[in-house]
């Protein structure tokens, strides 16, 4: 309520009211000043509103007292219940766990004012979830209430909240939220076979390293927890089996390590350990996390293909051995209680294969061709054995024939076959040694020897030294060989390998004779240099050869520069752009000839003018200066230089440089007249041309036109 010391209660005084809500919250009486609420009001929205008051008089308008200004503050109420913003929760928990285990904390505001009263005074509670989870009722922290919850008996747990405002007492207002809490898996339990024996039947014909069977173990717990490990128990039958665990099922599936015989063995037994790969050390005083089984094998009899002695077959054989020689046999039989008989064949696969032959009932290997040990040395190749009783069951084994060599190739020597001897070699002194090849293998290695022939060991000029080592040296027996008398010596050298039947052969060993120095090294070769003048040294030689060549270089220097001077006079000549004489080199057909060229274009001051060419570039042919008389008072050939010099000063295309342009026109009134044959008649009457026939066949026309006896100065035109 407003009210003035000058309101006499008489109606003289207006209250008005302005500020926030004015109006729209608040109305104020104008007579009596008393402020009602036209709304209600909400402290969360707006907690208070500044608002002016005045007193004004009811005549004059004018203010009876200064503009008052005050708050009205809204007084809250517990009108909001507590909120839980993050819910419904999530939370995990591991199992057997122990109790007052930490899971979750929650937390719900309360929107009313916290300083009055206990509208926003939180209390949390357990509606559903008792008794395996509790909850402080202050802080909103959720704990384990049971110890050793099992995830394996419950995982799932459902839990409702509530917050209850004015501190938990009667008439305030709650909210609730749910919490979902799951138990997370630990390894508290072992892995379990669910029956102590596992019976396998397994066929005797299993390959190695196929599945024979699956045993499984159980193991409640979940994930990693879950693995399990599975090794077989050393003992009887382990060693022929193995074991391994399917990441995907974690079972254990049992592997053949080795052939099984129904008719060696035909049962095994052996035991089967299930163990945990990822242990809790919290847990080892339950027991230990492991199970064993047996495992019982029938192995299964079947019919199988025969059986080779051996794995696979080395022969030997000398080559040259002739055809339907036994070289071995291979032996298979069937170990089946029927004991069928076996037959055997080739696999063919190649035309090696045609070499050999196999008895179909003996399985004896013959040779089919002749081998040779320096073509082929081993062959290689498959026999198969099939019971009669049952063809399709067979079995194959590798065959290797070694071709023993027979010593049928005689030695020869070895690289080089030409050597030289220096002119001053001494007696017993070492011009090459020699070594030999044999095509032929001997197991224990070749062994070589080396002699002259009967004819070459008469002759006294050079002898055979055998080192015992497949080697041997050529020695000199003159002191000294002389080119002249004989340049090239042939020596026949007798080669003997060891194996038998002993195998020779006699090869011939080339010697040229050399002019060496006196460390003896070789100078020279060659025939010609026999011939030189015997005090002429090789330095001389060089310095003569030398002093040829450089004459020879300054020789074609000096024609090179001739010819480039006389190219490039040449060149500056015919490249000259001021020279714009041409010169035709063509002799043409004759007066008759009217196709050659134009004249009227050199007589045309018009056809001259059309044609704008260029003056300042290179012509194609060839361009001669001719004389002129000189021409005095030609007023028409001035006119005509005057204009084409205008036009050369106007034209853009012309060049950027002076140019001399010079113009083939003679004028009218020439006093040098026309050069013309054509109006000479009478002139040419008086002359003789019987010359023109002795100038042959290119001028037999103009003799012809010109003679005395033809000549017609009327036919001329």
């Amino acid at each position: 309520k407003l009210h003035s010391d000058l309101d006499k209660g008489v109606g003289s005084v207006k209250y008005t009211l302005s500020g926030d809500g004015a109006g729209t919250v608040f109305t104020i009486d104008e007579t009596t000043g008393d402020i009602h609420a036209i709304r209600s009001l909400d402290r969360e929205e707006k907690p208070f509103y500044t608002l002016r008051a005045q007193a004004v008089d009811v005549d004059t308008k004018k203010p009876l007292e200064p503009e008052s200004e005050f708050i009205i503050k809204v007084q809250d109420i517990n009108d909001n219940e507590p909120k839980f913003l993050d819910g419904p929760y999530v939370a995990s928990v591991p199992e057997m766990s122990p109790v007052g285990a930490y899971v979750l904390q929650v937390k719900a505001t309360d929107a009313d004012d916290p300083t009055y009263g206990n509208s926003a005074r939180v209390v949390y509670s357990i509606l559903q979830g008792q008794p395996y989870f509790s909850i402080d009722p202050k802080t909103g922290i959720i704990r384990t209430a049971l110890p050793n919850m099992d995830r394996e008996v419950k995982e799932q747990y459902q839990v409702l909240i509530q917050a209850k405002d004015m501190g938990g007492q009667l008439g305030g207002l709650a909210g609730t939220t749910t919490v979902n809490i799951t138990l997370t898996d630990v390894n508290d339990n072992p892995p379990r076979f669910p029956k102590s024996i596992f019976h396998l039947k397994v066929p005797e014909t299993s390959h190695v390293g196929s599945a024979i069977g699956r045993i499984r173990a159980v193991d409640p717990d979940f994930g990693k927890n879950a693995e399990i490990e599975y090794n077989i128990v050393p003992g009887d039958g382990g060693n022929l089996f193995d074991i391994t665990t399917d990441e995907y099922t974690q079972e254990g599936v049992i592997k053949l390590k080795k052939p099984l015989d129904f008719e060696t063995k035909k049962a095994y037994t052996f035991k089967v350990e299930a163990s945990n790969l990822h242990l809790d050390h919290r847990f080892h005083s339950v027991g230990p996390f492991k199970d064993t089984a047996t495992v019982k094998i029938n192995v299964l009899d079947m019919d199988e293909p025969p059986v080779f002695s051996k794995p696979m077959y080395t022969m030997e054989v000398y080559e040259d051995t002739p055809v339907g020689t036994i070289i071995g046999a291979v032996t298979a039989q069937d170990l089946d209680a029927g004991s069928s008989s076996v037959r055997y064949f080739m696999d063919w696969k190649n035309d090696v294969d045609s070499y050999f032959t196999i008895d179909a009932t003996e399985g004896t290997i013959a040779t089919n061709e002749l081998l040779d040990r320096e073509s082929t040395a081993q062959y290689n190749f498959s026999i198969i054995a099939s019971k009669v009783s049952n063809p399709l069951l067979t079995s194959k084994v590798n065959v290797i024939i070694n071709v023993l060599d027979v010593n049928e190739f005689p030695p020869e020597i070895s690289v080089p076959y030409e050597t030289s001897v220096c002119e001053n070699a001494k007696p017993g002194q070492v011009i090459q040694t020699i070594t030999a090849a044999d095509k032929d293998l001997s197991p224990a290695g070749q062994r070589f020897s080396f002699k002259l022939s009967s004819e070459a060991s008469n002759k006294p000029n050079f002898t055979v030294h055998d080192y015992r080592n497949n080697t041997a040296g050529i020695e000199a027996r003159r002191n000294g060989y002389s080119r002249r008398q004989q340049e090239l010596y042939f020596l026949p050298i007798v080669i003997e390998d060891s194996s038998y039947p002993v195998q020779s052969s006699t090869n011939t060993l080339t010697i040229r004779v050399c002019r060496c120095d006196s460390d003896g090294t070789i100078q020279s070769c060659n025939v010609e240099a026999i011939f030189l003048p015997v005090g002429l040294s090789t330095g001389a030689l060089i310095a003569i050869l030398l002093c040829i060549v450089i004459l020879l270089v300054i020789v074609v220097l000096y024609v090179a520069l001739r010819r480039q001077k006389k190219k490039d006079t040449l060149m500056t000549s015919k490249e000259d752009i001021r020279d714009n004489v041409i010169h035709y080199d063509d002799e043409g057909g004759g007066e008759e000839d009217t196709q050659a060229f134009d004249i009227g274009a050199l007589r045309n001051p018009k056809v001259i003018e059309d044609n704008k060419i260029r003056r300042d570039i290179k012509p194609d042919t060839l361009r001669f200066t001719r004389h002129r008389p000189p021409a005095e008072d030609n007023t028409d050939i001035r006119d005509f230089i005057n204009q084409r010099l205008k036009e050369n000063d106007v034209d853009p295309s012309a060049p950027p440089y002076d140019s001399l342009a010079t113009y083939a026109y003679e004028g009218n009134g020439s006093v040098a007249e026309s050069l013309s044959s054509i109006d000479s008649l009478n002139t040419e009457a008086d002359q003789d041309y019987d010359y023109l026939s002795d100038w042959g066949p290119r001028f037999k026309i103009l003799a012809d036109m010109f003679g005395e006896e033809n000549y017609n100065p009327d036919k001329v035109t």
